[in-house]
């Protein structure tokens, strides 16, 4: 059950990032795709935001659906019991530290771009949500690896 990094994969994994919207939404439908329910997925905000119209466009190109996201705080976590948390941005980090002072669990700080700070034509807004899309996935492989086809099948 190794991976690329040396470090052996999770059985629950928490995303955060600060409204739950966009990036720990992508990251949480993206990890899902990639390991079914053989790793248990959720992803958080420090506060609950509202979805986000680029966000469930650029997912939908890749075959993901958002619709049925429902965002959420850390105050909505009914079980804490991940092994890792992954943050997507600084007060997520902070929050997730915040954490382990009661739980048994490893943090992880992925610093990754927020899209909505993109200003200009509704193409080039989707060019930035791509590309955190992209960005995720890829991490989401090297530090996880990948499944091969007969785990999924």
């Amino acid at each position: 059950m190794g991976v690329s990094s040396g470090k052996l994969r999770p059985t629950a994994v928490l995303f955060a990032c600060n409204l739950n919207a966009v990036r720990s939404p992508m990251a949480e439908a993206l990890m899902k795709h990639h390991f079914g329910d053989r790793i248990f997925v959720d992803s958080v905000g420090v506060r609950a935001g509202f979805p986000d119209p680029f966000a469930l466009a650029v997912m939908a190109e890749v075959g993901l659906n958002l619709d049925a996201h429902q965002p959420k705080s850390f105050d909505d976590l009914e079980d804490t019991s991940f092994d890792i948390v992954i943050s997507l941005t600084p007060e997520a980090q902070h929050k997730a530290v915040e954490l382990t002072r009661t739980e048994a669990l490893e943090v992880e700080y992925w610093p990754t771009f927020d899209p909505t700070a993109v200003q200009g034509s509704r193409e080039q807004m989707m060019d930035a949500y791509r590309e955190v899309r992209d960005d995720l996935a890829k991490r989401i492989k090297e530090r996880f690896g990948e499944e091969d086809e007969k785990a999924r099948a």
